[in-house]
């Protein structure tokens, strides 16, 4: 299953008296379908710069590109380059240009350091809208650097497109597009691995190179370790100033070279290696670009709306499997392995052949271990039946995988709330404050906590209670319901009581019709110990009035047999027995009556 398109690159610096830096060539992108490319480019220099006794470098040139009437442009993309620092602030036909990427390369000429650079655009929208004609660049500048250049003759600029275009008739095609800026001394290895050529008709090599000379025939170009050539490219002389497309010989120190390489790639290879050498001529490969006829599928997956219940280890969710970079069907029956973390959980397979460029929806339901932590990650990998191998050649095979977070969520955990007491304010009603309860049930911050009267409402989650601080309990014994949400939830619940608190005497009466303190009152007393007795004497202990909760309080008047008589000012005394067995012993004292 697993395809890899690696680089190896090898700078030979035993046969080189100098240091380089750069960047080294790697894929940049890659591209299937019927598909093939072209260069459209041209150099700045007027004449090849080693043999020169002058400055050749001008700032614009221009070149024409010429597709043929069933090729469309897919994609267009403007490399420049030359001595020095670099310009990256160039116009092409008229539109200014500024780069996408830029890259480097240095090396060392004792006393001094040479500088070298390219720069890429993406510039299809434009190829696209201009078609054939055509193309000029302008204000590519080099001059601040020309001098120091010129004394190593290695002074140029230049620039080219790469063209990938479509035709219908041309076979299903692999197109790599490879680029940095390389140089060469002294060999640049390029191997492709696990390919999968079925059809050897038109394979094609090209390269963007800078800084070649004619002049220095010390190259070579190798595929599957032999010599290879053109007519405008000889084996020993590669970087020449050659246009393979158009058949020039006067791009003066940059080369765009196309080379047939059908003959040295067979059917049946699954592995092809393109060697560049030079061991006297300083040469910058900027792009290299392969086309080989490998119908593969491409098989890619994509988990969506994975969805969980509470409590539950079970996953749902639903996949994407495509075939979208691909020369080739992918074929039913493709194996898909799902891995909880490194724990292979399930496998399941693609129902139908998938056409280039299609995909198939799937829905499965995981079943997670118990050994699988409650946070995981998901991994699906299509083409995979579950040991790390497929079933499948493809045109890439690092890109089989999709991973998502999961979560499986318990209902939360909870500490369990004592009952909350408060004093009976009278048939059994009482205020509570259970604010605190909030911190107290949850072990976890993070959950949300609400009260409810009842176990409905705490499970559908409506109606909270909003006064949890001053709660107002008509009767108890009351449950509160508590919620704890932290996505799934619990219900828990804990009980107000109220208990019969010491009733409050306040022994002053003024039975002066003021409103004020016109009766005995007792506070705490009325409703609470419903079945009291409250007896007063005078101070020489005769039993005056008795009153219970069905009586009014005492207004100072002495109930005699018939009507009544008022009470004179003085102190009387009380016994009130409560009557209750948390208060055995009654309770006495005195009251003062003042008229």
């Amino acid at each position: 299953m697993i395809k890899k398109i690696t680089l190896l690159l090898f700078i030979g610096f035993l046969l080189s008296p100098f240091l380089f830096f750069g960047q080294n060539i790697s894929l940049y992108t890659q591209v299937n379908g019927r598909y093939d490319f072209t260069f459209v480019g041209n150099t700045m220099n007027t004449a090849e710069n080693n043999p020169t006794n002058f400055y050749v470098t001008n700032t614009s040139s221009s070149a024409t590109l010429n597709l043929g009437p069933s090729d469309t442009v897919i994609r267009a993309y403007l490399y420049w380059a030359g001595s020095g620092d670099g310009d990256f602030d160039v116009d092409l036909n008229g539109t200014n240009i500024t780069p996408d990427r830029t890259f480097s390369h240095s090396r060392f000429f004792n006393p001094s350091t040479f500088t070298y650079f390219s720069a890429f655009k993406d510039i299809t929208t434009l190829v696209q809208t201009t078609g054939n004609g055509t193309y000029t660049l302008s204000n590519l500048d080099i001059s601040p650097f020309e001098a120091l250049h010129y004394s190593r003759k290695t002074n140029f600029a230049g620039w080219a497109i790469l063209i990938v275009y479509e035709n219908p008739a041309l076979p299903l095609n692999q197109l790599n597009i490879y680029d940095g800026l390389q140089g060469v001394p002294d060999a640049l290895q390029i191997d492709l691995t696990n390919l999968y050529v079925l059809n050897n008709a038109n394979a094609k090599a090209g390269f963007i190179a800078w800084e070649g000379d004619s002049q220095l025939p010390t190259e070579t170009f190798t595929v599957n370790g032999t010599v290879i050539s053109n007519p405008f490219n000889p084996p020993n002389n590669v970087f020449n100033s050659t246009n393979s497309v158009t058949g020039s010989n006067q791009l003066y120190n940059m080369d765009l070279d196309i080379y047939d390489i059908d003959s040295y790639i067979s059917i049946g290879d699954t592995n092809a290696s393109i060697a560049l050498t030079s061991f006297q001529d300083f040469i910058m490969i900027n792009t290299v670009v392969t086309k080989l006829n490998s119908q593969l599928p491409d098989a890619t997956i994509v988990l969506n709306n994975p969805s969980t219940l509470c409590d539950s280890r079970d996953v749902n969710l639903n996949f994407t499997v495509s075939n979208l970079n691909s020369t080739e069907v992918l074929q039913a029956n493709t194996p898909i392995t799902f891995y909880a973390g490194t724990l292979a959980v399930a496998t399941t397979y693609t129902q139908n052949t998938i056409p280039i460029g299609g995909s198939e929806n799937g829905t499965i339901t995981l079943n997670i271990p118990s050994s699988v932590p409650l946070n995981f990650t998901l991994l699906a990998v299509v083409d995979d039946t579950g040991n790390g191998t497929g079933v499948r050649p493809e045109l890439i095979e690092n890109n089989n995988s999709f991973q998502i977070e999961i979560e499986l969520i318990v209902s939360p955990i909870f500490n369990p709330l004592n009952s909350l007491t408060s004093c009976n304010l009278g048939l059994t009603r009482g205020i509570f404050d259970f604010s605190g309860y909030a911190a107290l049930v949850s072990t976890n911050p993070t959950h949300l906590i609400s009260f409810h009267e009842t176990y409905n409402d705490a499970v559908q989650n409506i109606n909270p209670i909003g006064n949890s601080s001053n709660y107002d309990a008509i009767t108890t014994p009351k449950e509160i319901f508590v919620r704890i949400d932290n996505g799934c939830f619990s219900v828990t619940s804990f009980q107000l009581l109220t208990e019969n608190c010491p009733p409050v005497v306040y022994n002053a009466v003024s039975p002066n019709g003021d409103g004020s303190n016109d009766t005995f009152f007792i506070d705490g007393l009325r409703d609470i110990f419903v079945n009291f007795e409250l007896l007063i004497y005078n101070r020489w202990g005769k039993h005056l009035w008795t009153g219970n909760n069905n009586k009014a309080d005492w207004n100072g008047y002495v109930e005699e047999g018939i009507g009544s008589t008022l009470a004179p000012a003085g102190t009387y005394f009380y016994i009130l027995n409560l009557n209750d067995p948390n208060y055995k012993e009654p309770l006495t004292g005195y009251l003062y009556i003042n008229r």
